[in-house]
């Protein structure tokens, strides 16, 4: 019996990893909003969860895991850095808004203290139960 290898635990520290990675994008976008041509990036993971837990809409019937709409096994999600090369937001062909990049930082923050308080708890419960005290 693996004690860390629930799809709970496995999924918060999922959440962590993007979280933090998600933290170095929009640091890296803050940092060069005034920088001439940059395009700013964004962190694409909450969906690829969801489709990993089952929380599809319309799940479909698959036999085989390489059919197209089979679930990722939870252990292969990973947060995927996307640049967005389509939007232009000054003259000098930047895309960051700082605003939007202050809003994304404070979104995840709360993520990340969020999955943190979550994972701290679970694992506090199988101290609890583990020490029987």
């Amino acid at each position: 019996m693996d004690l860390f290898g629930s799809p709970i635990i496995v999924a918060l520290q999922k959440q962590l990893d993007a979280s933090a990675l998600a933290q170095r994008v929009i640091a890296h976008n803050v940092a060069n909003v005034n920088t001439p041509g940059f395009k700013k990036s964004s962190v694409s993971f909450t969906e690829e969860l969801r489709r990993a837990l089952g929380e599809d809409a319309l799940p479909l019937v698959t036999s085989d895991p390489r059919h197209f709409g089979a679930p990722v096994p939870l252990a292969r999600v990973e947060p995927t850095v996307v640049k967005e090369e389509g939007t232009t937001m000054g003259y000098n062909g930047n895309n960051v808004d700082i605003d939007q990049e202050m809003v994304n930082l404070a979104v995840n923050t709360l993520t990340y203290q969020a999955a943190a308080r979550a994972l701290g708890d679970r694992l506090s419960l199988l101290t609890y139960v583990i020490r029987g005290r």
